[in-house]
C-alpha cells in the first residue's frame, strides 16, 4: 500500500486525502488505519490501486500465491521493440540464471529476473493466441 501511496505523490502529486476523496472514502484516516493494520479490505483494492495508478497491491497478493500476472492480451501486432524487450529480459534472466549457480548472484535478484522475463513471454503467447480475433480497441479515442 505504501508502494502505492508513493506512486501516486511521485507520479500523480497525490496525497493520502486525494487517494481517499477519489476512492469515495469519507475519511482519509481509513487508509492510515488499513496501512497500520497491514491490510485492507478486498472490496477497496481495485478503487484504491485506480485513484493511486499502481497496482502494487494486486501484484503482491500475486506473488505471495507464487502466480504470475499478465496484462490482459488484445491480440494486437507486434512491432520489433516489443520483441526485442522480450529478448532482453529472456537474456538477463538466462544470465542471471549461471551467474546465481555460479555463486556470484543472489536469489532474489535471480527471482526477479526470471520473474520479468516469464511474465514477458506468458504475455506474448497469449497475445499469439489471440491474434486471429482481436478486440476492439475501446482504450483508443
Amino acid at each position: 500500500m505504501e508502494l502505492c501511496l508513493d506512486y501516486a505523490r511521485e507520479t500523480q502529486n497525490l496525497g493520502v486525502e486525494r487517494v481517499a476523496d477519489r476512492m469515495g472514502l469519507a475519511s482519509h484516516w481509513v487508509i492510515y488505519k488499513w496501512m497500520e493494520e497491514g491490510g485492507m479490505p478486498a472490496r477497496h483494492i481495485r478503487s484504491f490501486e485506480h485513484a493511486c495508478g499502481a497496482t502494487y497491491v494486486t501484484r503482491y497478493i500475486a506473488a505471495s500465491a507464487h502466480m504470475l500476472l499478465i496484462d490482459l492480451p488484445i491480440g494486437r501486432h507486434a512491432v520489433p521493440q516489443d520483441i526485442q524487450t522480450v529478448q532482453e529480459a529472456c537474456t538477463a534472466a538466462v544470465g542471471s540464471l549461471l551467474a546465481f549457480y555460479a555463486g556470484r548472484a543472489d536469489a532474489d535478484e535471480t527471482h526477479a529476473a526470471l520473474t520479468v522475463a516469464l511474465e514477458q513471454l506468458a504475455a506474448e503467447r497469449c497475445e499469439v493466441e489471440r491474434y486471429t480475433t482481436p478486440e476492439l480497441p475501446f482504450d483508443q479515442p
